[in-house]
């Protein structure tokens, strides 16, 4: 879909296209009958991509195989390496022992994981045949051994103190690997949650290990379409990608429940760099200063973000809290342009692309009408997820937006913006290529210390605020909603599913208030 009308954004912050839509809601929620059903459904705006945590990098699968597959580490709240499978010690600065634990090791086919398993899964991933999205990431483990069935030894062609941090794929059955066994369709890990079925293209069942309780995953990409479906109780709940003016219209009703929580999750505007235009670092300084980022915080995302001007939030251990972003200011992107060449008579013009979620639509409308207001005529194209997304990975885009959920550790910034992650081997899509940036990047993690490490990732920060391969936009906070017969859920930081391991139908007396389906 083409989008080239500019509006007053004024008008889209008073969403009357949802004003109208409540008759809906209200006409269609009150027609139902009842059917019984313990499944609990949670509502998703994008669909999981792939079930194989060896190739997954979108949001919503990567949320999904954290249920599905155990890892060998994971994070604390403050981003810090722990244990999950394993514990591990450094015997050298380049090997690391990995002992994985005695109990919780039995995949979903009844077969015991291994040191093997481990083995297997991240020597998939080296494999430069297989061309996985993670393997930059881990491209300094020259060598992978197995002792025994409870001990990996790592090592690695250089020291990095960050390398636990990084050890967070999925393990998968190594005899299903060698018979290329297909993950995505059909995974088999050993996480608290099973696969049941994946019945058609929008909906996908698991089963919770703990107690058999069944959830099933619904894509309903519309937002009011969404919101329509858990006030009738076609589904429980939902986190996310709802505007404020739902949110705020579902905390009206007393059969719904909201949780917030501060999120980290990095939403910016991303550029090929390889472009005439946005490749010239005017028109991106230019388009930073044109977006009103506190307005459309205030208005659009009801408060519910706050400024980012790095990658990394400012409470991160690696995080930059000083770091002063790119005001509004119209009068300096104009001057800017005209720096570039760009006036009334030599007019500017670019392709944005986004997704076709009506509310980042939205955003990207009133994006476009700030970027008019200091000459820069903007064209919105939006696409469904699966081709907004693919169009993204492939580089075919002039500018887009787009977020990176769940970051814990710096070397994102190797696999983001280092000259050597073009796709497939990382995610730098834009193209970036600054050895600057490159020396910086492997100053980081060349050093064995950590205040010493902490300083070179800041000095990165600060040196790509400057030359802005992405505007930073600001970290949205996490809105979970669900209704009341629904409890247990505890938001995580990053966004992430884990508070369905608690989640359960809320009891009163000696009665569980179960699922009732309404059939319209």
């Amino acid at each position: 879909m083409m989008l080239a009308l500019v509006v007053n954004p004024l008008r889209l912050i008073v969403g009357a296209p949802f004003v109208c839509s409540l008759g809906l809601l209200l006409t269609v929620a009150g027609c139902t009958n009842q059917q019984h059903d313990s499944t609990i459904r949670f509502g998703l705006a994008s669909a999981p991509i792939n079930l194989d945590p060896r190739f997954a990098t979108d949001a919503a699968s990567s949320r999904i195989n954290r249920l599905l597959y155990a890892r060998l580490v994971d994070f604390d709240e403050s981003f810090h390496p722990k244990p999950s499978l394993s514990r591990w010690e450094q015997r050298s600065p380049t090997h690391y022992r990995f002992y994985l634990q005695k109990h919780f090791r039995l995949f979903h086919n009844g077969a015991r994981l291994t040191a093997q398993d481990v083995k297997a899964t991240y020597q998939f991933i080296l494999d430069p045949a297989h061309a996985s999205p993670h393997r930059q990431t881990l491209r300094l483990i020259t060598q992978i051994d197995t002792p025994t069935d409870d001990i990996v030894d790592f090592f690695l062609t250089r020291a990095d103190s960050l390398f636990p941090s990084y050890l967070v794929i999925g393990i998968l059955p190594g005899n299903l690997i060698q018979h290329h066994h297909p993950f995505q369709d059909h995974p088999v890990g050993s996480g608290p949650f099973t696969f049941l079925a994946r019945p058609d293209d929008t909906r996908l069942q698991l089963k919770r290990q703990s107690d058999g309780q069944v959830f099933e995953f619904v894509h309903i990409q519309d937002p009011t379409v969404r919101t329509l479906k858990l006030l009738a109780g076609e589904i429980h709940m939902l986190q996310n990608d709802l505007p404020p003016e739902m949110i705020s219209y579902l905390s009206q009703h007393k059969q719904i429940r909201l949780q917030r929580h501060r999120g980290s999750n990095f939403s910016y505007l991303g550029f090929n760099l390889q472009d005439p235009i946005v490749g010239r670092v005017e028109v991106r300084k230019a388009i930073a200063h044109a977006i009103d980022r506190e307005r459309i915080i205030h208005f659009v995302l009801g408060g519910a973000a706050h400024l980012a001007n790095a990658l990394l939030p400012p409470e991160h251990w690696a995080g930059h809290p000083t770091l002063s972003g790119y005001t509004y200011d119209p009068k300096e992107a104009r001057h800017l342009l005209q720096q570039a060449g760009f006036d009334k008579h030599h007019q500017i013009s670019i392709t944005y692309k986004t997704s076709s979620d009506p509310f980042r639509i939205r955003l990207a409308t009133i994006i476009q009408s700030q970027l008019e207001q200091v000459g820069i005529h903007t064209l919105i194209q939006s696409l469904d997820w699966g081709t907004f997304y693919g169009d993204i990975k492939a580089g075919r885009f002039q500018m887009y937006s787009l977020a990176w959920v769940g970051i814990k550790t710096p070397d994102i910034f190797r696999y983001a913006f280092h000259s050597q992650s073009f796709p497939p081997h990382g995610a730098n899509r834009g193209r970036f290529m600054s050895p600057m940036a490159d020396t910086l990047i492997e100053q980081a993690e060349a050093s064995q210390d950590l205040q010493r490490k902490k300083k070179w990732y800041q000095q990165l920060q600060a040196y790509l605020l400057a030359t802005l391969p992405y505007v930073p936009l600001w970290f949205e906070d996490h809105v979970f909603v669900a209704r009341q017969e629904i409890e247990g859920y505890t938001i995580s930081p990053d966004g992430n599913f884990d508070g369905l391991l608690t989640t359960h139908w809320r009891q009163q007396g000696n009665r569980t208030l179960s699922h009732t389906h309404p059939m319209h």
